[in-house]
């Protein structure tokens, strides 16, 4: 009798050696079905705090809470075995302290089982991601857009198309670096920049909006699958789930309108008496 086969997900230390070799594949996720498609291909999942936009409804990520974030990590733990799973740290549970940063992203990983964190911010955050990865947190960090700053950025700019950001933006980089990140993101960033921080760090860089140049890419799942009501410009659609679900949702209130669901197939009889 043959022995089951034991999946073991992927590790820190293999998503970082993937740097400058096979480019690590990324996408996010938020419930357990949508985990489980996504899990035999991708190398890692994030649950994104973009489930506030794409799943809640809300304007921009702000809203979104350490409960949220951590149900939602508990669903794609449960819907994974293979990827490396990353959740989110929300806006309001990191920035005040490492200390308070600590307490909430070790809640995350013991409530979810998850891997690894995910903060955004550059020199800002070089003390704390020192202090979370000192502690047995790993961190992937992000730079160059961060969504959780819409309201000081002043909107979604891209960042480092002019060449006088480009000292701050690698400058983020190397912070994040030097304090023990394993992996950053880099989003909505000028292309040359982003190819250029690729090639001055030593972790892997995962794209958004960047460049593919990185070490990886990664995209909101509902922007890739055509379910958004509004697809940034750098998202490649592979597929247009909202128009097939539109339709099968209209066949399905004409047949109910019409009578014609359920038909005698979707119904139950009575049992024949003896």
């Amino acid at each position: 009798m043959s022995k089951p086969v034991v999946i073991r997900r992927l590790t820190v230390p293999k998503i970082r050696c993937q740097k400058g070799k096979t480019p690590v594949v990324c996408l996010t996720a938020y419930t357990a079905p949508m985990a489980k498609l996504v899990d035999s291909h991708a190398d890692l999942i994030l649950v994104g705090d973009s489930a506030a936009n794409v799943i809640h409804g809300f304007d921009n990520t702000i809203g979104i809470t350490l409960d949220h974030m951590i149900m939602h990590g508990q669903a794609v733990m449960r819907g994974s075995e293979k990827a490396l799973v990353v959740v989110d740290m929300p806006f309001g549970t990191y920035e005040e302290s490492p200390q308070v940063a600590y307490r909430n992203a070790a809640r995350v990983m013991q409530e979810t089982g998850c891997t690894a964190v995910k903060l955004e911010g550059g020199t800002t955050m070089n003390e704390t991601i020192s202090f979370l990865t000192a502690r047995g947190i790993p961190v992937m960090a992000h730079i160059g857009l961060t969504p959780q700053a819409v309201q000081t950025m002043g909107g979604y700019r891209t960042q480092g198309r002019n060449k006088d950001e480009w000292a701050r933006l690698e400058a983020d980089a190397h912070a994040v670096e030097e304090a023990g990140a394993f992996a950053v993101v880099l989003e909505g960033m000028a292309e040359p920049l982003a190819e250029r921080i690729t090639g001055l760090l030593k972790i892997p860089t995962i794209g958004i909006g960047a460049s593919a140049a990185c070490d990886g890419q990664i995209l909101v799942i509902d922007d890739m699958l055509g379910m958004s009501e509004r697809t940034p410009g750098f998202v490649k659609q592979y597929g247009h789930l909202a128009v097939d679900i539109s339709g099968a949702i209209e066949a399905y209130a004409n047949d109910v309108r019409t009578r014609a669901f359920p038909g005698p197939e979707h119904t139950y009889a009575m049992k024949k008496e003896k």
